[in-house]
């Protein structure tokens, strides 16, 4: 009688540790979510700053076209971006570098960066950049912290029966990587 009182204490025990493993899997995987959501809100801030600030250039350098069409199609592409981490991170990439060519358009304009107008939008979108990289930071911590949940035993035998999966994280491409090191060209 005492031994299968030890077996259901066993079995208590280990159906008590596979709810404790769940819980904090489905935990991180929340919190993940909500730093995404956290992401989301700061990529959405610039995202509705961009048309001012092409209409802010557009009227001190009218002629530079392509450098404007590629920040507007940039922002179109973020529209177009599919729901995953890589499309995202992907198409916001993409408008990093157009944002970046616009600055370097902007510096051969002393009037415009003269404008009070251009000055107040730079100072937004700065603070806007400097939100989005904790706001990614803070994402990319959560990823970790799922991805090594998931990785760890005896995690890793309950992540794989309940569709647990590792995730990725918010990363910028290579080529926006190497162009943030570069300054733009610019030719007139």
């Amino acid at each position: 009688m005492s031994s299968s009182w030890i077996i259901f204490g066993i079995i208590g025990v280990s159906i008590f540790a596979i709810i404790g493993i769940y819980n904090k899997l489905v935990a991180l995987r929340q919190r993940r979510r909500q730093a995404f959501s956290d992401v989301d809100v700061q990529l959405k801030q610039r995202y509705d700053l961009i048309p001012q600030l092409v209409e802010t250039v557009k009227g001190y350098a009218a002629h530079e076209k392509d450098v404007l069409e590629s920040v507007t199609a940039a922002r179109t592409g973020i529209d177009n971006a599919g729901g995953t981490t890589a499309e995202r991170a992907a198409a916001e990439s993409q408008m990093s570098k157009a944002l970046m060519n616009l600055f370097a358009v902007a510096e051969n304009y002393p009037d415009l960066k003269a404008s009070d107008n251009f000055k107040q939008l730079m100072s937004e979108l700065s603070e806007i950049e400097d939100k989005i990289a904790a706001a990614r930071r803070f994402f990319n911590s959560a990823t970790q912290q799922l991805n090594t949940a998931i990785e760890q035993f005896p995690a890793s035998l309950i992540a794989a029966k309940f569709g647990f999966t590792q995730k990725d994280f918010f990363e910028v491409d290579e080529a926006t990587q190497a162009a943030m090191q570069e300054p733009p060209e610019v030719k007139f």
